[in-house]
C-alpha cells in the first residue's frame, strides 16, 4: 500500500513536472522579449510561500504539481486594451508572441525527444512479445473473418489501411467506429510451411469479450503470445503430474500449435478425443467427436452391444450418459459405420471438413482405432472406458535459447522455428508401439487431465479474489441494456463458469524494444494524430480518452514496471502535451500563435471584447470536456460505483 502510494506521488509529481516546464518555456522567452512577467508559480492553489525576484513574484502553492506564468497585457487592465500595454504579452510585435507561445510546447517536444534518446542511449525498454507481434493469437468462431478461413497463427502486415505495427494497432482500430476494417496478411500451414495471401474488408461488430463498452472488431480477439510455464504449479493442478519443467513452452495440443490461452482453453474444453488409426497399411491420427450416447440415435442391438461393453470396462452409471465416438464399430474397435445424431445440426457438425485442420481424417469403414489419446487399446470396451475421461496431450518446447529476450524485431521471426520435423516425429508416433517422446528441444508431457476452476485447491486470498471478480462481472452483465447483448453475455458467463483449466501460470516472452529517437518520437506523433482526427472525425468515442485522472493511472502503473516505463509515459504525455498545445484553439497556445498571425496579415490589433467571445465559448467546451474525461475515468476506476 506504501509502495502504491509513493508510485501514485511520483506519478503526479511527474505529470506536474511536465506542466512546470511548458510554463518555464513560456517565461524564458517572454523574459527575453521584453515582457514584463509578473508572476510565476510552481503548484497550485493557495500560496504557502512567496518571494520576489528580479520583478517577478515566485510562488510556492499548496498542491506542488505543475504551475502557471503570469504575464502582462494577457487581458484588459483598466480602460486600456492588451495591445495598449507596452511592456504587456499584445503589447508586443506578433512575431514575438508566437515565439513566447511556441515556447510552452517546444519546451515539452524537446524534453520528450531528449527521454526518448536516452531510452535508445541505455538500451531500450524490456517489453512483452505480444505487444509487437504480427501472428494472430485468437479469432472469433462465430465471425465472418474465421468463415473465409483466418485462423490463429496467420500474420497480418495491414490493418485498417495502414501498415500494423502490433497489438497496438488492434487496439485503437477497437476504439473506433469505422464501419469496415480492411485486413491483409497471410495463412500460414505451420507443418508444410505453406503461405497463401488474403485480403478482406469487413464489417466491424460489438466485440463479444467486452460486455458494457461498445469496441469493434472484426473477429481478431488477441494476437499471439508464447505461453511459458514460470515454475509454480497450485496445489491440485492437473499439471502435477504431466512432467512439465520450469521455461517448458507450450507449443502444441490435441493437434494444435498454440497461439494464445484463448485458443488452450477453447481446445481443451471441445469434447474430442485424439485417436491413433489403422487403414490398410497407414497408420495416422486424427481427432473425432466424443459425445455422450443420449445424443446419439442408436438402435437396440447397438445399444444392447454398447451396454455388453459398459459392463465389461465395469463401468457404473446410466448408459446415455457415458461418453463415445459417433461410429458403429466392432469389438476390436474396428469401424464398421456411422452413428448418426438425434439433432441433425450436431450430425452435420461433427462430421464437416474441418478447415486447415492437420489432424482431422473423417473414419472410413474398415479402420481400426489403435490408441486414445495416446493410450493403446485392443477392444471396442477398452475404448469406451478410455472415452470417459478427457485427456489433454501437450508438446513442450524445452530450449533456453528459444525464451531468451532479444529484439522485438527478431522475436516474431523466430516464433515457428521450433523444428516441424520434430513436431511431426513425436505426433506421428503417439499410440504406436513405438512413441517418441523427444525429438530435438521438443518433448511430449504425460496426458493432463483438465479440471474445473473450483476443484484447484486454491489459496483463500486467491478464491475470494476469482468469487468478487465473477460477482462483479455478472453486475456488469445484468446492466447492460440491449436485451439480446444481455443474453448472450449471460450465457457465455455461465459457459465460462463450467470451463476447464491447466491450472498452470503462463507468461510471455521477453523481447527488447529499443527502436531510434526519431522511430519513437514518428510513432507517438502518429498515433496521437489519429486519435485527434478520430475525435474530430467522430470515429473515435470520447470516453475513451484518458484525463487527468487516468493519466496518473498509466504513470503510476508504468512506476510499478520500472524506471524506464515511467520515463517513455512522461515522454509520451510531454510529445502529447506540446502537440495538443499547437492547436489553434482560443484556449491553447495554438490560439493565442493564430491570433498573432491574423494580426500579421491584417495589421489590427484583436480588441479584448472580440478575443473574450472567442476564448469564452472555448473555455466552457473546455471545462467540459475536462468534467466529462474525468467522470470516464473514475468510472473506469470505480465502475460498480458509477
Amino acid at each position: 500500500m506504501i509502495v502504491s502510494l509513493f508510485y501514485a506521488f511520483l506519478a503526479i509529481l511527474g505529470l506536474g513536472f511536465l506542466v512546470f516546464i511548458h510554463e518555464l518555456g513560456h517565461y524564458w522567452v517572454a523574459r527575453r522579449k521584453g515582457m514584463r512577467v509578473e508572476a510565476f508559480a510552481i503548484g497550485f492553489g493557495k500560496p504557502l510561500y512567496t518571494w520576489e525576484w528580479q520583478g517577478v513574484k515566485w510562488h510556492i502553492c499548496m498542491l506542488p504539481f505543475g504551475g502557471y506564468v503570469k504575464i502582462a497585457g494577457m487581458q484588459k487592465e483598466g480602460n486600456r486594451e492588451p495591445f495598449e500595454i507596452p511592456d504587456g504579452f499584445y503589447g508586443k510585435r506578433p512575431w514575438h508572441r508566437i515565439q513566447v507561445a511556441f515556447a510552452g510546447p517546444l519546451v515539452n517536444i524537446l524534453f520528450a525527444f531528449l527521454v526518448f534518446t536516452i531510452l535508445w542511449f541505455s538500451g531500450g525498454r524490456s517489453k512483452d512479445f505480444v505487444e509487437f507481434t504480427h501472428r494472430i493469437g485468437w479469432v472469433d468462431p462465430k465471425s465472418v473473418l474465421y468463415e473465409h478461413g483466418v485462423r490463429p497463427g496467420d500474420v497480418i502486415q495491414r490493418y485498417d489501411g495502414r501498415p500494423f505495427s502490433g497489438f497496438k494497432d488492434l487496439l485503437v482500430a477497437a476504439f473506433m467506429s469505422a464501419p469496415t476494417t480492411q485486413i491483409e496478411g497471410y495463412k500460414v500451414d505451420y507443418l508444410s510451411g505453406q503461405r497463401s495471401e488474403f485480403n478482406y474488408t469487413l464489417r466491424t461488430y460489438d466485440n463479444p469479450n467486452v460486455l458494457k463498452e461498445k469496441i469493434n472488431t472484426i473477429g481478431v480477439l488477441s494476437p499471439a503470445r508464447y505461453m511459458i510455464f514460470d515454475g509454480s504449479l497450485p496445489p491440485g493442478s492437473p499439471m502435477l503430474t504431466s512432467g512439465i519443467q520450469p521455461n517448458d513452452r507450450l507449443l502444441w495440443a490435441d493437434g494444435e500449435v498454440i497461439f494464445s490461452e484463448q485458443q488452450m482453453s477453447s481446445l481443451i474444453n471441445e469434447s474430442t478425443a485424439f485417436l491413433t488409426v489403422q487403414r490398410g497399411n497407414q497408420i495416422f491420427q486424427t481427432k473425432a467427436p466424443r459425445v455422450q450416447l443420449d445424443d446419439l440415435k442408436l438402435s437396440g442391438p447397438e445399444r444392447g452391444e454398447i451396454d455388453d461393453w459398459q459392463h465389461e470396462a465395469g463401468l457404473k452409471g446410466r448408459l446415455q450418459d457415458l461418453y463415445f465416438i459417433p461410429y458403429n464399430l466392432s469389438p476390436t474397435a474396428a469401424i464398421e459405420s456411422r452413428i448418426r445424431f438425434i439433432d441433425e445440426e450436431d450430425q452435420i457438425k461433427a462430421f464437416q471438413r474441418c478447415e486447415r485442420c492437420a489432424y482431422f481424417n473423417p473414419l472410413q469403414e474398415g479402420d481400426r482405432i489403435l490408441a486414445v489419446d495416446g493410450k493403446p487399446i485392443h477392444s471396442s470396451y477398452e475404448l469406451l472406458e478410455q472415452l470417459q475421461t478427457r485427456h489433454v496431450l501437450v508438446i513442450v518446447e524445452r530450449d533456453p535459447q528459444a525464451i531468451r529476450k532479444v529484439l522485438w524485431t527478431d522475436a516474431d521471426q523466430q516464433f515457428d522455428q521450433f523444428g516441424t520435423a520434430d513436431l511431426e516425429t513425436i505426433v506421428s508416433s503417439i499410440g504406436t508401439e513405438r512413441p517418441v517422446l523427444d525429438a530435438g528441444s521438443l518433448h511430449i508431457l504425460n496426458p493432463v487431465v483438465p479440471k474445473p476452476i473450483s476443484e484447484l485447491a486454491l489459496p483463500e486470498k486467491q478464491r475470494e479474489q476469482i468469487l468478487q471478480e465473477l460477482a462483479q462481472t455478472k453486475k456488469e452483465v445484468e446492466s447492460i441494456q440491449d436485451p439480446q447483448r444481455r443474453s448472450d453475455a449471460l450465457h457465455q458467463l455461465e459457459k465460462s463458469q463450467r470451463k476447464t483449466v491447466l491450472g498452470i501460470p503462463l507468461r510471455d516472452r521477453n523481447v527488447l524494444y529499443n527502436p531510434t529517437p526519431q522511430q519513437q518520437f514518428l510513432d507517438v506523433f502518429h498515433d496521437t494524430w489519429r486519435t485527434l482526427y478520430g475525435l474530430i472525425s467522430g470515429y473515435a468515442n470520447p470516453k475513451f480518452v484518458a484525463g487527468p485522472v487516468g493519466i496518473v493511472q498509466i504513470v503510476h502503473h508504468s512506476w510499478t514496471v520500472g524506471p524506464k516505463e515511467a520515463l517513455f509515459w512522461m515522454a509520451l504525455i510531454s510529445l502529447n502535451l506540446g502537440l495538443i498545445n499547437l492547436l489553434p484553439l482560443p484556449v491553447l497556445d495554438g490560439g493565442h500563435i493564430l491570433f498573432s498571425f491574423i494580426e500579421m496579415f491584417t495589421k489590427r490589433p484583436l480588441r479584448s471584447k472580440t478575443m473574450e467571445r472567442l476564448v469564452i465559448p472555448f473555455v466552457g467546451l473546455l471545462i467540459g470536456f475536462f468534467i466529462y474525461v474525468t467522470y470516464q475515468d473514475l468510472a473506469r476506476l470505480f465502475g460498480s460505483f458509477f
